[in-house]
Order: C-alpha cells, then structure tokens, then sequence
C-alpha cells in the first residue's frame, strides 16, 4: 500500500506541477471542475443520494465553477456582479428540492433526501472554487497551497505513526494523534517558509511562517470533516479512484479548507 502512494505520487506530482504553471488558467478551472464532479459523485455515493438529485447537485456544482469565465464577460458589461452566484446558489438549492418533490412522491425522509445534495454541492465545488481566485493571481499560490497541505499531511502522517499517543479526536478519526496534528502544523510552516522564499520576492520569512500554521491548522480540520462523513456515512474511504490513496475527496479533503484559508489570507498581502 505505501509503495503504491509513493509511485503515484512520483507520477502524479510532476505532471501537476507542469499542468498548473505551463498552461492558461482556463485549463486549471477544467480541472477543478473535473475534480468536483468526481469528488461530489463519491460524496453522493457515500451517502446513497437518488440519483436524479445527485445529478442535480452535481450539475449546479459544475456550472458555479465551470461558468466563471462567461459570469467574467457578463459583469464586465452589466451591473451583474454582485448577483450572479447568489442566484446560482439560489436556483441550484430551487432544483435540487424540486428533483426530491417530482421524483419521490411521499414526503416522508425528503430533508434526509435533499440535505446531502446540498451539503456536497456546498461543501466540494463551492470551496473550490476560491483556488480559481488565487490561480488568477498567480500560479505560485497553488504551488504554495498544494505544497503546504501536502507537506502538513505527510509530516502529520509520519509524526502520528513514530511518536503519536494521545488521541486527537478519536470519535471521528481514531487513528489520528495529538501530536501528528502538530506535525501537520510544522510540516505547514516548513513548507511555507521554503517556497515563499523560492517563489515571492516581496514577502517576508514571518509572513510565511504564519501563512503555512494557518494552512497546517486547517489542512488537519478539513481532514478530520470529511473523516466525520466518511464515519457518518460507514465507509472507510470516500473511493477507490487513486490505487494506495482512496478516492478524490480522500485526497483533497486538506485543500477543501485549506484553499479558501489562504484566500482570506492574500486580501490583506
């Protein structure tokens, strides 16, 4: 199992890190919005969704991320800024009761129906999404995000495995320690501070520093979220798409929290 996770990562990282920098943002956005559909369909999945209202969900996802470009063009013209995806939001949530009211006759159970089909629909594309805004100010920044949660997963992975004992959280995940949690925050900051330095000329050491303990921090909770689906729904994994790492949403869990964190973040750089 972990020589699997090594040799995919050998291939998988390489051909991201050439993807993100060599080409457009466009083909970026295409493959978040790749990423969502995979990662809602095992969200669905997990949860036994109908499969009209996964579709549902799924499609809205798709088009808050994937319609970006054309919402781009729109406000340029119109004073539509500051209505689009809250009218998104709003037809999507509209859509996705109304697939539960004309596909399932008894009303009985329709908020345990519709509540995941929202959830997922809030929970993957829409938090993706804010890695969209920070590839559009520069691909370092996703260099610097995946760099960081990669770097808190693998030191709060091996940390937890040599040293770990107290338990940080074992109602939802009872294989994570207290002290893996502070690796992923060491791992965050480590990471921070190198690629800062390689990749931004015009911010300083302690800035960094406090960006990858932000990123270490969430990385850890966004786990521990989709650890209390994956709980709640009974299933180990969230898929079996990736040989040695589980499904999509197993992998960019982390990222999921981490991405709209660092976001913020930048407002104020």
């Amino acid at each position: 199992m972990h020589s699997k996770r090594l040799i995919v990562a050998a291939i998988l990282v390489p051909l991201m890190y050439l993807y993100i920098t060599r080409l457009s943002p466009l083909f970026f956005l295409a493959l978040l919005t790749l990423i969502a559909v995979l990662a809602q369909i095992e969200f669905y999945s997990m949860y036994n969704t109908k499969r009209l209202i996964s579709v549902v969900g799924i499609a809205g996802g798709t088009v808050v991320l994937a319609a970006f470009p054309f919402y781009s063009r729109l406000a340029a013209h119109q004073n539509a800024s500051g209505f689009f995806y809250p009218v998104l939001f709003m037809l999507s949530f509209m859509l996705i009761a109304s697939a539960r009211l004309f596909s399932i006759k008894e009303p009985v159970s329709s908020l345990a129906d519709i509540a995941p089909a929202v959830t997922g629909f809030l929970y993957i594309p829409n938090l993706l999404l804010t890695q969209w805004y920070l590839r559009l100010r520069g691909y370092e920044w996703i260099l610097l995000l995946y760099g960081c949660v990669w770097s808190a997963d693998s030191l709060a992975y091996y940390v937890g495995k040599g040293i770990g004992r107290r338990k940080l959280y074992k109602e939802v995940s009872p294989n994570k320690t207290v002290e893996g949690a502070f690796g992923s925050v060491i791992g965050g900051i480590i990471s921070a501070v190198v690629l800062g330095n390689l990749l931004f000329k015009d911010i300083g050491a302690t800035a960094f520093a406090a960006i990858g303990c932000a990123l270490g921090v969430t990385t850890i909770i966004g786990d521990l979220v989709e650890s209390m689906f994956k709980r709640d729904a009974g299933v180990k994994d969230s898929g079996a798409l990736i040989p040695g790492h589980g499904g999509v949403l197993d992998k960019i869990d982390g990222v999921l929290f981490a991405g709209p964190v660092l976001f913020l973040i930048t407002l104020g750089l």
